[in-house]
């Protein structure tokens, strides 16, 4: 029998694909697999604020590709053959991670380092809808820019650029101050977010080739959940763990740590800097690593329920891209799901983890609380003081005008009034990696 091949609609399916459930971090996250993957040692992120014109670059000095390479690379579904360590799994990342927060994607590469040969296509949503065809455009010599040019200067490599960004600035024109700080704040999230998911590969854990990031020329540093530079931390036995799932056969590595209590960091800037993007209480529990690159960063897979008396566990859990269908990874790397077949293996291997940050958590607090009595009153006062101030403050607008009519010399102390913009940054800057989102809805909403 002869089939009908039926062609999806470019522009309905495309403007679905946008809609994989990265952020802008995690969508950065999937490029810098691409160029781990083509052996590069350097991976430059730079994200330009201009209004419309505002653009994100990822360039790495890695192996390059040739045009038909990057042809195949730019198709949806792009065909090939992944080795056991690859960080790439559908052939889809660099497209869906990259529409997911842009219009326009070109990706350039020079694949001869003696040659400035640079082969350049782009994947633009007017082109696709106005067109509904699946088609990439080809971008000449003279049209690549100084944008795209200037990294591949007397080096092989890849550049990914990112235009048109109405999904990270959230505005059609987005113009203002507001804006601006909007994605300062987003580069210091991708910061601390390629800190965390590629720790092992920037200490050169992961692969014996060890490599660098730099955000807008800032040296990526390697966030270890383990703190394993910490005298304290307690490195539990590490045991191995067998998984089957429909005839594949491997192995979880199951490597599990207690942190020190607060008091026994060596520093408190190297406390806070151990509680992690999402802070403490969210970065207990399990780490899962594929082939080195980190998919979960805490929590407990449904297994218990995190606790402030476990706030000090936190678990190594890794295994190879083998074992991908048995942990149900989806396309952005983002969620895998604890094997069913292993789960009270696991849940029995956390117990003494749990246990043992249970005692040094409450043992320490039980000492610590006697000796911090003394300052209740004082917390009292300054939870009163707290209170008044804020009381005070929502009445700042209202007395503003005839505050500043009192003459000079009155006695009347005048309060800081500071414009919706000034507090859109201040409340972006004090919320957590979880309630940003939410904050930024609500703020989105009053700056329409």
């Amino acid at each position: 029998m002869t089939g009908i091949e039926v062609i999806p609609s470019a522009k309905r399916l495309i403007k679905s694909l946008r809609d994989m459930g990265y952020d802008f971090s995690q969508a950065i996250a999937d490029i810098v697999d691409n160029s781990i993957e083509a052996g590069a040692t350097v991976v430059k992120i730079d994200v330009q604020f201009d209004g419309d014109n505002s653009w994100v670059r990822i360039a790495d000095n890695g192996k390059g590709m040739k045009p038909d390479q990057l042809r195949e690379a730019m198709r949806y579904g792009a065909e090939r053959d992944y080795d056991e360590d690859d960080l790439g799994k559908f052939g889809l990342g660099l497209k869906t991670a990259s529409m997911s927060q842009c219009q326009c994607l070109s990706v350039a590469s020079r694949w001869n380092p003696e040659r400035a040969d640079i082969a350049a296509y782009s994947w633009d949503l007017d082109h696709i809808e106005s067109t509904n065809r699946w088609e990439i455009l080809p971008i000449e010599r003279d049209e690549l820019g100084d944008t795209i040019r200037e990294p591949l200067k007397g080096t092989k490599g890849t550049v990914v650029l990112w235009q048109r960004l109405d999904r990270v600035l959230g505005y059609k024109h987005p113009y203002g101050e507001f804006a601006r700080k909007r994605l300062l704040q987003t580069c210091r999230d991708i910061e601390l977010h390629l800190g965390m998911v590629f720790h092992r590969f920037l200490t050169g854990e992961a692969r014996t080739k060890r490599f660098k990031m730099l955000v807008n020329g800032n040296e990526v540093k390697p966030w270890d959940p383990f703190c394993r530079t910490e005298d304290k931390t307690k490195k539990l036995q590490a045991i191995t763990i067998p998984v089957e799932y429909e005839g594949i056969s491997g192995e979880v590595l199951f490597e599990p740590f207690v942190l020190p209590h607060q008091a026994d960091f060596s520093s408190t800037e190297a406390f806070h800097r151990a509680g992690g993007p999402a802070n403490w209480n969210q970065q207990q529990g399990f780490y899962i690593y594929r082939a080195g690159r980190m998919i979960q960063s805490g929590g407990w897979s449904n297994l218990r329920a995190p606790d402030e008396h476990t706030k000090l566990a936190r678990v190594a859990v890794s295994f190879s891209p083998s074992l991908d269908e048995a942990f149900k990874i989806n396309v952005a790397k983002m969620r895998v799901q604890m094997p069913s077949s292993i789960r009270d293996s696991v849940r029995d291997a956390t117990g003494p983890v749990v246990k043992i940050a249970r005692e040094i958590y409450d043992r320490k607090a039980a000492k610590l609380g006697n000796a911090a009595a003394p300052n209740v009153a004082t917390a009292a006062a300054s939870t009163t003081a707290i209170s008044s101030h804020l009381h005070h403050s929502t009445h700042t607008n209202q007395s503003s005008a005839s505050a500043s009519s009192q003459p000079s010399g009155s006695g009347t102390q005048s309060q800081p009034v500071f414009t919706v913009e000034e507090w859109a940054v201040k409340m972006l800057d004090a919320a957590t990696k979880e309630e940003r989102p939410i904050v930024q809805g609500i703020l989105d909403r009053i700056m329409q």
